[in-house]
């Protein structure tokens, strides 16, 4: 079960696909969508993914910031972003495993992957909105996106 809108987003730390540090604290001060991936070079991810790629330009210039989190190690973050073209963060939850998936409750204990979960996020901090696909095959709906940023 996804945290609640109005919740405060738990704060994270986390390497990126470029091995840079990022924080939760480092998005204050603007919307954030943080998208918890459950595979890196999967399909559904990938079709998901390279959607979010294809209408960056869009969500940034309404002030929208993408980050991606995948429980897959950084360097497989890094060939997929190098492969795929993505250009926004994309987070490694690896190890401790899954941690910051377990702190938004967006972690499958079972299988050992994130959720297929976005929670839009505010400047001060606070859920917005939670989109989220009951299961591993079932892409999000883009069209909740722009709808969750007030963008349609």
């Amino acid at each position: 079960m996804a945290l609640e809108v109005g919740s405060e987003a738990p704060p994270f730390r986390l390497l990126t696909q470029n091995a840079a540090w990022l924080e939760l604290a480092d998005l204050a001060g603007g919307e954030v969508m943080l998208v918890f991936m459950p595979y890196a070079f999967t399909k559904t991810c990938e079709g998901e993914m390279c959607s979010l790629r294809d209408n960056l330009a869009y969500l940034q210039s309404k002030g929208a910031r993408i980050v991606a989190i995948t429980c897959d190690t950084l360097n497989s973050n890094r060939v997929w972003a190098e492969q795929q073209g993505f250009t926004f963060p994309i987070l490694s939850d690896f190890w401790p495993h899954g941690q910051v998936a377990r702190s938004y409750d967006s972690f499958n204990e079972q299988f050992g992957y994130a959720t297929r979960t976005t929670y839009v996020i505010d400047g001060g901090g606070t859920i917005t909105d939670v989109i989220a696909s009951e299961n591993l095959k079932t892409p999000r709906d883009p069209s909740l996106y722009t709808i969750a940023l007030g963008l349609s």
